[in-house]
C-alpha cells in the first residue's frame, strides 16, 4: 500500500477512536483540503469548531486560527499539525500597538482583525472578519473607529462606511499587498471577458481596477453565480481547488504569481497523520486572555 494512502487510512482510523474532526481553510494544499471533514474560512471554521461535539479538532490553517478556536472551545483539544505556521500579517501588530492605538485615539472604538493574536484579541473592543467587517464598523455605536493590523482592508471598510472616522494601523498581508494594479491591466489584456475578483487585503490600488471585492466565503459564492466563464482570482492560490471542484466548467485564472502564502502551505497530509497519532501541539491560551479575547471575538459574531 502507498506511503500515502496508508497515512490517509490511519488517520480516519484515528479520528474515530479519539472522537476527532479536521478543519481545512480554503488556502490549504489540495491534498489537505480533500482529507479536511470541514473547509472554510477562519471564522467558519471556528464556529464549526465551537458547534462540534469531537474532543479534538486538528486545525490546519495558521497560528491565529487554532488560537481562536481555542477561545471558543475551551474545553476542546485543538492540535496544530504546524506550530511554526505562523501569520506575518499578525505578527505586525502586537500588544504594543494595540496600546498605542488606544492612547493616541481614546474615544474610538478599537476594532481588530481576527488574523491577530490572543493577547491583542484580549485588549481590544471588537474583532472582525474580512466578511463581516463592513457592517460591524457600520452598526457599532462608535463614531470613531481604530483599526488594526491590516491597514488595506481597513481603508476598504472606511470607503465603505464614509460616515465614520477611522485610524489605521501599518500592517498588512504580504501575499495580498504586493499585488500591482499593472497586474490587473495585464488581466484584462489577456483576458478581456473575465471578471476579477480580489479580496480587500489587496491596495486601495488593486481593488479599484477590479470586478468584485470581497473575503474568501465571497469570493467563492459570487465566482459560483457570475455568468463569466473565466474567473481571475486576486487571493491565495489554494482557494483555486474549491472554486474548480465547485464550478467546473469554468476556467479560474491567478492573477498574481506572488499570490502564495508559505505559512498557509506548511501543513501536509504526513502533519495531520502526527498531530493525531501523538496528541502533538495542542493550542493552549491563558485563561484570563482567553476569557477577554472570548468577548471582542463575541461581539465579533453579533455583526456576522
Amino acid at each position: 500500500m502507498p506511503e500515502k494512502q496508508w497515512m490517509l487510512e490511519e488517520i480516519r482510523r484515528m479520528k474515530k477512536d479519539m472522537n476527532a474532526l479536521i478543519l481545512a481553510h480554503y488556502y490549504q494544499t489540495g491534498d489537505v483540503q480533500d482529507l479536511a471533514d470541514v473547509l472554510g474560512d477562519s471564522l467558519d471554521l471556528s464556529r464549526k469548531a465551537a458547534d462540534s461535539s469531537a474532543d479534538v479538532i486538528v486545525f490546519c490553517g495558521v497560528q491565529f486560527m487554532g488560537e481562536t478556536a481555542k477561545i471558543l472551545s475551551p474545553e476542546k483539544t485543538i492540535l496544530m499539525p504546524r506550530p511554526d505556521a505562523g501569520c506575518l500579517m499578525a505578527d505586525m501588530a502586537g500588544v504594543e500597538e494595540a496600546e498605542r492605538l488606544r492612547r493616541e485615539y481614546p474615544g474610538a472604538a478599537l476594532v481588530a482583525y481576527v488574523n491577530t493574536t490572543a493577547e491583542v484579541k484580549a485588549r481590544v473592543d471588537y474583532c472582525c472578519t474580512s466578511a463581516n467587517a463592513v457592517n460591524l464598523c457600520r452598526q457599532i455605536p462608535e463614531q470613531e473607529i481604530a483599526f488594526l493590523p491590516d491597514r488595506n482592508l481597513g481603508q476598504f471598510v472606511a470607503s465603505q462606511v464614509p460616515e465614520k472616522t477611522f485610524h489605521m494601523a501599518d500592517g498588512f498581508c504580504p501575499t495580498h499587498h504586493f499585488v500591482e494594479p499593472q497586474e490587473v491591466h495585464e488581466a484584462r489584456a489577456r483576458w478581456p471577458e473575465a471578471e476579477i475578483l480580489a479580496h480587500p487585503e489587496c491596495t486601495p490600488e488593486v481593488l479599484a481596477l477590479v470586478d468584485f471585492v470581497g473575503s474568501t466565503s465571497r469570493i467563492l459564492e459570487r465566482a459560483r453565480v457570475s455568468p463569466a466563464r473565466q474567473l481571475v482570482i486576486c487571493t491565495e492560490r489554494g482557494i483555486l481547488h474549491p472554486l474548480k471542484k465547485a464550478s467546473p466548467e469554468k476556467e479560474f485564472l491567478v492573477l498574481s504569481p506572488r499570490l502564495i502564502c508559505p505559512n498557509m502551505k506548511k501543513n501536509g497530509v504526513e502533519d495531520v497523520y502526527l498531530a493525531l497519532k501523538n496528541r502533538q501541539y495542542a493550542v493552549e491560551v491563558p485563561e484570563d486572555i482567553r476569557t477577554a479575547a472570548y468577548r471582542s471575538l463575541e461581539r465579533m459574531l453579533e455583526y456576522a
